[in-house]
């Protein structure tokens, strides 16, 4: 039932932003309607440490990353596919945003940041790149994509 509930709470989510431009806006939006000790995200994080135990979550590791496509697009969440990866003090590889990625960083010990977001939801818009990087803790980072758009570039 875990995964069935984690699908639904994240098609409702994507829904409501289905349409929306990849801003601080959005993530504005994204805080006030889902804040880090609001119920929704308390019990994403009870879904992600639930999944990643029972093996529906984060079936793969590379690099002390524990990684997953845990919905792919065209699915439950609309055009957003969703992904999950648990990281502790690790930087990522380096990948493009060619439309965006709208995540929540989900504590899990210590003080976490995902590059310079605090545990909560960001955006990046379109065009953007990053290392993935988490510092000060360990945190589940969920994120979407439009389309499931990635490109790692090796960098």
């Amino acid at each position: 039932m875990s995964a069935e509930e984690f699908s639904m709470l994240l098609s409702g989510v994507a829904a409501q932003l289905e349409g929306m431009p990849l801003d601080d806006s959005m993530a504005a939006f994204l805080n006030a309607e889902y804040p880090q000790d609001g119920a929704d995200f308390t019990r994403l994080a009870e879904l992600c440490a639930e999944g990643e135990k029972d093996g529906w979550l984060m079936s793969r590791e590379h690099g002390g990353i524990k990684f997953g496509r845990a919905i792919k697009p065209g699915s439950a969440t609309g055009q957003f596919s969703v992904d999950v990866v648990r990281m502790k003090d690790v930087k990522g590889p380096h990948h493009i945003h060619p439309n965006g990625e709208i995540g929540a960083v989900i504590p899990i010990e210590g003080a976490p940041h995902f590059d310079a977001f605090a545990p909560g939801c960001y955006v990046y818009p379109a065009g953007s790149d990053h290392h993935p990087t988490v510092t000060g803790g360990d945190a589940y980072v969920i994120y979407l994509l439009p389309e499931g758009a990635i490109e790692f570039t090796g960098k």
